[in-house]
């Protein structure tokens, strides 16, 4: 059972140093106890006292790491079951499965194009994670040659999937200097996998057949042989089962710190799906509930990039929203007579307007207030764009050294802010411009000095 935070303020120095970068020492072992700390954030605590705490500092979720070339897939370490409860910490792998059955022009056209695929959303680059490859031939030594061609390729994180021990070590030869997760250990092969694992020092993957229990006794029997490193796959595969198996995986390890069970997922949602439309809605869900590694069967760039956008979305801290840094940005080579727009730092806000005033060709200055991450509506309510603030921003960047004339375009949504704003910036005529950016290219075509 987990310690308690007072338990564990028994066992910590009581100095109340403030090393740890908290107030007391009680503050610190509630922390502990919630898995917001670290133990090793407190330089005074006893040997005794560090292996009577090992439970209490350890994350619920053991963290696992698959690695190729410098790129590499994190996940686990998380400690909450809902992220506005504070955040999620390691967005899950996006990965594409080959198999050692297709044809070679097939397999490798495939890999190039998911490899290639790039998208930029409010400043970010978002790509496959990964790729999965099988061995659906059982013959090893084309495992390996599919496994080499692959790399050849695309030198990006991978699992291995086989059955047969000896298929795997075939493979594992051409992936020296990387870390691919091994899948999948089972109720008839787990001994000769776990062996294998351990040899390489790689992490693998444990399969059930949609019990919990069974899967619990497979994890220790794994854990016996000595390795650490473990992926869970429930065996669930529709969307009610997964999304069962997912949720009850995730609430043992975190709310009931049943440590046999704190591990990453890993899901397939083409196996639980009928055509490529279910394929993307499950593996939707898998982002949101709780997939570690994901590994689809289809590659479209029109399904990838949703499920880009809704895992960003996902795993943005709440408390941090993505930020542009305030400033006045030029778009085009604009003059002294150029249009003055003004927005706040909310990357998504930023990016929505800096799109259409880039296809309007109009040169624009933009100036970028600092809201604190909020979109114009929220920014407003929240007193973090209005009047003052945007005035301030004006003198704050020397805006009246760089347009001859005194006029700025304020957002649709807060023309509420324009008298007042006339007020803060004496001498300056306020425009309100579109409600939606969108609006943006017809209305600078009005534009005139």
């Amino acid at each position: 059972m987990p310690l308690s935070g007072l338990e564990i303020y028994k066992l910590l120095p009581k100095t109340n140093c403030k090393e740890c970068g908290f107030p007391t020492c009680l503050a610190f072992a509630m922390k502990l106890a919630a898995k917001q700390a670290e133990l090793a954030a407190c330089p005074h605590v006893s040997e005794e006292a560090q292996a009577a705490l090992a439970a209490a500092a350890t994350p619920p979720i053991r963290l696992i790491t698959i690695s190729s070339d410098g790129r590499k897939i994190e996940v686990g370490n998380e400690t909450v079951m809902f992220r506005h409860e504070k955040t999620f910490y390691h967005e899950p792998g996006l990965l594409v499965r080959v198999k050692d059955t297709q044809p070679l022009e097939e397999f490798e056209e495939v890999i190039t194009k998911a490899a290639s695929y790039s998208v930029e959303r409010v400043g970010m680059k978002l790509n496959v994670s990964g790729f999965a490859v099988e061995n659906v031939s059982g013959d090893p030594a084309l495992f390996a040659e599919r496994v080499e061609a692959l790399r050849a390729r695309a030198d990006l994180p991978r699992v291995l999937i086989s059955k047969d021990p000896a298929a795997m070590e075939a493979a594992l030869a051409k992936l020296q200097g990387t870390v691919p997760l091994l899948y999948a250990a089972d109720k008839d092969n787990w001994q000769a996998m776990a062996e294998l694992a351990k040899k390489h020092n790689l992490p693998l993957a444990v399969r059930g057949q949609n019990d919990l229990t069974a899967l619990a006794n497979l994890v220790e029997q794994v854990k016996q042989a000595g390795l650490e490193d473990i992926v869970l796959d429930p065996g669930a595969r529709g969307p009610v089962d997964t999304l069962i198996s997912l949720t009850q995986l995730r609430r043992l390890a975190l709310k009931k710190n049943f440590r046999l069970l704190g591990y990453p997922i890993i899901t397939f949602p083409g196996e639980g799906a009928a055509s490529e439309a279910e394929e993307v809605v499950l593996a939707a869900q898998h982002i949101a509930k709780y997939g570690g590694f994901i590994v689809l069967d289809r590659f479209d760039p029109a399904t990838m990039y949703p499920l880009l956008t809704l895992r960003l979305n996902i795993y943005t801290d709440p408390q941090k929203p993505i930020q542009m840094e305030p400033g006045i940005y030029e778009f085009g080579e604009p003059t002294a007579d150029s249009p003055l727009l003004t927005t706040t730092n909310f990357s998504l806000t930023y990016f929505s307007v800096a799109g259409e005033v880039e296809s309007s060709g109009k040169p624009c200055w933009l100036l970028v207030c600092d809201s604190e991450g909020m979109s114009v509506l929220t920014a407003w309510a929240a007193g973090n764009f209005d009047a003052e603030v945007i005035a301030k921003m004006v003198k704050q960047f020397n805006i009246e050294e760089k347009i001859a004339h005194r006029r700025i375009v304020i957002p649709g949504l807060v023309a509420v802010i324009s008298g007042e704003l006339e007020d803060e910036l004496s001498g300056w005529e306020v425009l309100v411009g579109p409600r939606e950016a969108v609006d943006l290219p017809v209305y600078l075509k009005l534009w005139h000095t």
